[in-house]
């Protein structure tokens, strides 16, 4: 896993909001989420190794977009990172602003360990009120 894998997936979330018309504000968010999670995945399962890579898949469907994160590393769940009030001290934990980031973009995120894959899932309602 490396950083330039992470900066290919947002890229490629770029391209698919883009082509379903997503709201500007929404995809900034789910971008960022995504960067993170990413940087998470490379940088604690997958120990930056470059022989190691993760997928992500896209899917839009009943009014919810699903980004899912699928690696094959050390068990790592995220969602076990404090809530964080985003406020950044010197040594903080892995993940602790970030997933403060993550969980303020997305309406849910979900993480499982299915046959020897991290499996993380994001979740954004897009039907907002207006």
């Amino acid at each position: 896993g490396t950083p330039e894998e992470v900066i290919r997936a947002v890229e490629a979330l770029e391209a698919y909001g883009a082509e379903k018309e997503m709201r500007a504000k929404i995809l900034v968010g789910l971008t960022l989420a995504l960067e993170e999670c990413g940087s998470n995945v490379v940088n604690h399962a997958l120990h930056r190794d470059p022989e190691r890579t993760f997928r992500v898949t896209f899917n839009h469907t009943g009014g919810e977009m699903i980004i899912e994160l699928r690696d094959t590393g050390v068990e790592f769940d995220p969602t076990l990172a404090p809530p964080g009030d985003g406020i950044a001290d010197g040594d903080e934990p892995p993940g602790g602003w970030g997933i403060f980031l993550v969980r303020k973009y997305t309406d849910e995120m979900r993480y499982t360990r299915e046959g020897g894959e991290n499996v993380l899932r994001l979740i954004k309602k897009l039907t907002e009120p207006i």
